[in-house]
């Protein structure tokens, strides 16, 4: 089994760039390839700022720190992936966007580099289409933030090579995360739970039950969860947790995935969460709070229903 050695990121948003931080702080050569606009340079700018926080809090050494710089290359040329063992794709998660860019990466790499999905919601035997040998090509979905979160999923298909499989697992554990795999199945484990979840509580939300402090609050406190679901919705992104809504739906024909309106009208407005400074929150100040506007984007509350007495 070859040893995955040299891995290459291409799509520089949040999750790309936890990818390519976690990389290169396990000894990795990295590539990072900007494929939307804009300046490169600021994205190994926004790589070294999350290191700089870690070496202050202890976490990273600042011998550590400057070693993993030293192994990334951030750019905008997609032939710089030339040569990489492992490729990971982590473009917007819609199949025409993935497909465009698999393709890409499948004409800018030898026969027999391993390709990887970030995808957290569609089918991996229809992104498969768009890859050359196809024994090559699995889902390796990580979780933001992909720096510091431990869990990576592994979906294989029936077309993967064993081998394959295997190298991707060992990389997995030197990046010190843990791996689970699974098939082709859409949303893998945690989605499956999680997006109805997140659903379900923006429904709450829209309802008229409870303020988003007061949603957030009761789930971290009556069931012991770190983040409250409409919190953890804005640091996903509203428009992320909106294209896993879509791509789930359509592909398991199941009502608990059907998009909230509450959540279509916030993205529609660009209000996508922590990385737009507004979602569920308002990010502008110290400490969070509810975003002013959730009123108008909310339909009217459902009037309470009447209970016979018994």
């Amino acid at each position: 089994m070859n040893e995955i050695r040299s891995v290459a990121i291409v799509g520089c948003g949040l999750m790309g760039t936890g990818i390519i931080e976690a990389s290169a702080v396990a000894g990795l050569r990295t590539v990072g390839v900007k494929v939307t606009g804009g300046d490169a340079e600021a994205v190994k700018k926004r790589i070294a700022a999350s290191l700089n926080k870690a070496v202050d809090k202890g976490k990273l050494g600042a011998d550590q720190r400057d070693r993993a710089l030293g192994l990334i290359t951030i750019t905008s040329d997609l032939e710089a992936i030339a040569g990489c063992d492992l490729v990971i794709e982590t473009a917007a998660e819609t199949l025409p966007a993935k497909h465009d860019l698999l393709r890409r990466i499948a004409d800018a790499v030898s026969d027999d580099t391993v390709i990887a999905s970030n995808t957290s919601s569609l089918r991996l035997s229809t992104l498969a289409e768009a890859v050359p040998h196809p024994s090559r090509f699995l889902g390796l979905h990580f979780f933001s933030p992909a720096n510091v979160m431990k869990l990576v999923e592994i979906g294989s298909l029936a077309t993967t090579a064993t081998d394959v499989t295997a190298r991707v697992r060992a990389f997995c554990l030197t990046l010190g995360k843990t791996p689970v795999e699974l098939g082709d199945h859409p949303g893998y484990v945690v989605n499956r739970l999680l997006v109805p979840y997140i659903l379900h509580a923006i429904e709450t939300l829209e309802h008229g039950v409870a303020g988003p402090e007061a949603i957030d609050t009761a789930m971290k406190l009556g069931c012991g969860h770190p983040l409250g679901p409409l919190a953890l919705a804005d640091l996903i992104g509203l428009d992320v947790v909106f294209a896993m809504s879509r791509s789930l739906q359509e592909e398991l024909r199941d009502s608990r995935y059907r998009c909230p309106p509450l959540l279509r009208r916030l993205v529609m407005a660009g209000s996508l969460g922590k990385k737009t400074g507004v979602g569920f929150y308002r990010y502008s100040g110290e400490t969070p709070g509810p975003n002013p506007a959730l009123f108008d984007f909310s339909r009217p509350s459902l009037p309470p229903v009447s209970v016979p007495a018994a």
